[in-house]
């Protein structure tokens, strides 16, 4: 058998969903659509499993046959904004060819990113202070993007494209850059997200020693 029967073998191997899992899969999505709104405009504290299912076509009921509580279907749009979030960051760092531009590249997409998409940004904000944390830089999808970013830069050292300096705290001070101008960027209008990163580039870029 060659190759191209093979592939076509397994293709026709392959079960289509059956309708009872594309209705499941499309009342998730519907009710995590709900969710992204009302916790961008009522913020978590003030959103309650009702005002979710309200701005959906499903009855009161249907939500808890995917999610138990708001916190479970706000951990999962979090996780959603998060792997998207940081697939660009990556996929920027790894089209830089200086140090200086894996810094710019990651100012530029972070902050085009929550420019584009105001309600993540609204529903990310709404959490920060609950039980005392900071979505922003301790959930797990900050942390492992923190993580990626804290690999590039050591990698970056290694290849003697930036001073050696504590890669941690470098990566921490990148982010906590980031967070606070994302802030101020969001209340302006209109929402620059290339300034933000220029700004941003240049005053972190004052303070690093490159051999470049």
């Amino acid at each position: 058998m060659n190759l191209d029967s093979q592939v076509s073998f397994e293709r026709f191997d392959e079960k289509p969903a059956t309708k009872r899992e594309n209705n499941r899969a499309t009342n998730r999505e519907a009710i995590l659509q709900a969710a992204r709104l009302v916790f961008a405009e009522l913020g978590y504290g003030g959103t309650t499993v009702r005002d979710i299912i309200r701005r959906t076509d499903l009855a009161t009921g249907t939500f808890y046959n995917y999610f138990d509580n708001k916190e479970q279907v706000f951990l999962a749009l979090n996780t959603q904004i998060g792997e998207e979030l940081r697939a660009l960051l990556a996929q920027g760092r790894q089209q830089a060819e200086t140090f200086e531009e894996l810094i710019a590249n990651n100012y530029l997409t972070y902050f085009t990113y929550f420019a584009n998409n105001p309600q993540n940004y609204a529903l990310t904000r709404s959490n920060r202070g609950r039980d005392g944390a900071n979505v922003n830089m301790e959930g797990p999808q900050a942390k492992a993007g923190l993580a990626e970013m804290q690999a590039d830069i050591e990698q970056a050292m290694q290849l003697g494209r930036v001073s050696q300096v504590d890669a941690a705290m470098l990566t921490a001070a990148i982010g906590g850059v980031a967070f606070s101008i994302l802030d101020d960027m969001m209340q302006r209008d209109p929402v620059q997200p290339e300034k933000a990163a220029e700004f941003a580039t240049r005053l972190f870029m004052s303070g690093i020693s490159t051999s470049e």
